[in-house]
């Protein structure tokens, strides 16, 4: 794990850059305590990144978990009766673990992966240019499209116009344009430059710029605009920042619906996030999603018995990790280390980091998520590709992540069924002699109940006095549907003076009196012909 601590090292600093505002933020778009997201940072960290099989995931408090999170605490009357569903859903996490739900995971089209990481890309940039101009709103956090405090998406972003703060516009842009330039430029000039990544250094920009400007009355940025990191005075205040779970309302119906709430929609939100960052992983590792199960499990048990937030593994650090060159789980780990660290020994100086900074490093990584030429290349596949995408696309931005990516889902499955109704059967017309019309038809390798339509049309159109050829020789499996229907087209044919020679494993037959007989069904479903 350590022989890449030359690459993980500078990606942890990025990771822990990007995730702490995104903790504190998620935490208090949740009505929780502000330490509380610190918590799960750290627990997603150091002990889910160590459990876990990925190499480049990061785990940490979730904002689509945000709204269930807020609703809950207020459901179950306090923090510390919600965090015992958080431990509950820990543990029916591990329970998916041990029944191997991981699989799950492998069932969603890559179209749809792709759309959820370039919603993703799209809302991280939208939520985030309030905070770019410094108008900052808890809604920077939630990642819905109708948000808690109200309004949605583009309501906030017309507010920015009549609320830009000067001082943290300006360090914004600085931080955004030097972060391309370090990118673009200077990380080919020298080695130098790849090893002290861009975002540390806008993040010493921004602590600069504030020292310098606090007392001016122009660009100084107030608190609000800054980083917001619990101060304790003395040890037992930090100790008193810890919350533990009442485990005496464990007996109450809403915490075990609550608990599984939790459980499914964080398990959901994990398996889309490692199909994805898998996705776009370089190194193309692939993750044991049971063991991710297991993984994320064991860190809300932990999380929730200290106060913390639920935990998923979340895109945004997850790529974040990937674009600045992490390669194994050693930055994972490390940025929960980070995080550790600064809470307990420089919580000031971390109050000295502009939003807007860090902002500004977002925007980057949304940038680099939703790319224009992604649009342009799954165009470029097709519809049956290029719907999917823009669907959940779509559905993502202007409603939330799982409704959005639902959508893309119920889309490719529509896509999926025409597939099949398009390809259960090839027509080939071969000739026409002595006035008849001689077709052959030829079955796919399995033909199930969505293959009736196609079927069902073709046989219809067949003209009078027609020599049909159907050749079911490389069909293995055969619906009873398909059957019924070739047994009732036996009527047909002979109304129409239609002709039927039968090609299968089981022989050839002319004019067969009943398809049923010759297949000679057993099975109420399925007709083996092999």
């Amino acid at each position: 794990m350590f022989k890449n601590i030359k690459s993980d090292l500078p990606a942890s600093i990025v990771v822990f850059f990007v995730a702490l505002p995104l903790c504190l933020g998620i935490a208090l778009a949740s009505g929780a305590p502000l330490f509380s997201g610190l918590i799960a940072g750290i627990i997603g960290g150091i002990v889910v990144g160590g459990l876990s099989g990925s190499k480049i995931g990061v785990s940490g408090p979730a904002a689509g978990l945000a709204a269930i999170v807020l609703t809950a605490i207020g459901t179950l009357g306090g923090y510390e009766n919600f965090l015992v569903a958080v431990v509950l859903g820990g543990a029916i996490q591990l329970l998916f673990g041990v029944l191997k739900a991981g699989i799950i995971g492998y069932y969603f089209p890559s179209s749809v992966i792709k759309g959820m990481l370039t919603g993703i890309g799209i809302i991280i940039i939208l939520k985030q240019i309030p905070n770019f101009f410094g108008y900052d709103e808890a809604s920077a956090w939630d990642l819905e499209f109708f948000e808690i405090d109200g309004g949605n998406t583009f309501s906030e972003l017309f507010a920015v116009l009549s609320n830009i703060h000067p001082g943290a516009a300006l360090i914004g842009i600085v931080s955004l344009l030097l972060l391309v330039f370090w990118e673009k430029i200077l990380s080919k000039k020298s080695k130098l430059f790849e090893l002290i990544q861009g975002p540390f250094v806008v993040v010493v920009l921004g602590i600069i710029f504030y020292t310098l400007f606090q007392d001016h009355d122009f660009l100084s940025i107030g608190n609000k605009h800054m980083v917001s990191v619990p101060i304790p005075e003395n040890a037992t205040d930090f100790l008193n920042q810890f919350s533990f779970p009442n485990f005496s309302v464990i007996t109450n119906v809403d915490v075990w619906v609550t608990a599984f709430t939790i459980a499914l929609v964080a398990s959901l939100e994990t398996l889309l996030c490692v199909e994805a960052s898998d996705k776009i992983d370089p190194n193309k590792n692939v993750t044991p999603t049971n063991r991710e199960l297991l993984a994320q499990g064991t860190g809300n048990m932990i999380s929730g018995l200290i106060g913390g937030l639920p935990i998923t593994q979340v895109i945004v650090r997850s790529s974040a990790n990937i674009q600045s060159g992490g390669k194994s789980k050693l930055s994972t780990i490390l940025h929960g280390f980070l995080l550790l660290i600064s809470v307990v020994l420089i919580p000031k100086l971390l109050n000295m980091i502009p939003l807007s900074v860090l902002a500004a490093i977002l925007l980057l990584v949304g940038y680099k998520l939703a790319k224009p030429t992604l649009f342009k290349d799954m165009y470029n596949l097709g519809w049956k590709q290029w719907v999917p995408f823009i669907v959940t696309v779509v559905g993502i931005v202007f409603t939330d992540l799982l409704f959005g990516i639902g959508l893309g889902l119920m889309v490719g499955v529509v896509v999926i069924l025409l597939k099949s109704y398009q390809n259960s059967h090839f027509l080939h017309i071969e000739d026409k002699s002595n006035g008849k019309h001689k077709i052959k038809m030829t079955l796919a390798e399995e033909v199930t109940f969505f293959n009736k339509g196609a079927i069902l049309k073709e046989l219809e159109s067949l003209p009078r006095d027609t020599y049909l050829e159907l050749d079911l020789i490389n069909t293995r499996y055969l619906d009873h549907d398909i059957i019924e229907i070739l047994e009732d087209f036996l009527y047909k044919a002979e109304e129409r003076n239609i002709s039927i020679k039968l090609l299968s494993k089981r022989g050839i037959v002319e004019n067969p009196s009943s398809f049923i007989s010759f297949f000679n069904e057993n099975q109420k479903s399925k007709i083996s012909l092999s």
